[in-house]
């Protein structure tokens, strides 16, 4: 194999980084503008607000922030989605999306990484309960300490 110029690596990491963005963390966003569309528009979206607002609360956030973090459960380029389709809606302010970041990072795409890591690294099932309830406690401590700053 030739050496490769600087140039080269460049276009091929900007390559990669393209398949990245379009074949994965596209739809995911795509999805999650939808889902909340789907939601305000049907009425269920104000439902959820209104149920998940006193636990929402807690972190100083609207009750509908509640579809960011089961968004980023499921993805963390969902949960993104959904933070920019709400803040785009007027639902959630910067200090909302300042508390709930870290929260998308550290408990984010916890069911696609199931079976891609912990099944992979063969851990057992058993034990997947208190992995996932360690990143969403370390999440709710995040949202907590980032709630002083906001």
């Amino acid at each position: 194999m030739a050496n490769k110029t600087i140039t080269d690596v460049f276009v091929d990491g900007a390559r990669k980084g393209w398949n990245v963005a379009i074949n994965s963390m596209l739809p995911n966003v795509l999805m999650a503008f939808v889902m909340i569309q789907f939601l305000k528009v049907t009425g269920l979206l104000d439902i959820l607000g209104k149920v998940f607002a006193p636990i929402m609360a807690l972190f100083g956030l609207p009750g509908q922030a509640v579809m960011v973090l089961v968004s980023a459960w499921l993805s963390m380029g969902g949960g993104v989605g959904v933070a920019a389709s709400l803040y785009s809606q007027g639902i959630l302010n910067n200090s909302h999306v300042t508390i709930l970041l870290p929260a998308i990072i550290l408990m984010g795409a916890q069911i696609q990484y199931m079976g891609r890591l912990l099944g992979t690294a063969g851990v057992q099932s058993r034990f997947y309960p208190m992995l996932f309830g360690i990143c969403i406690v370390n999440a709710m401590i995040a949202m907590l300490i980032m709630r002083l700053f906001a």
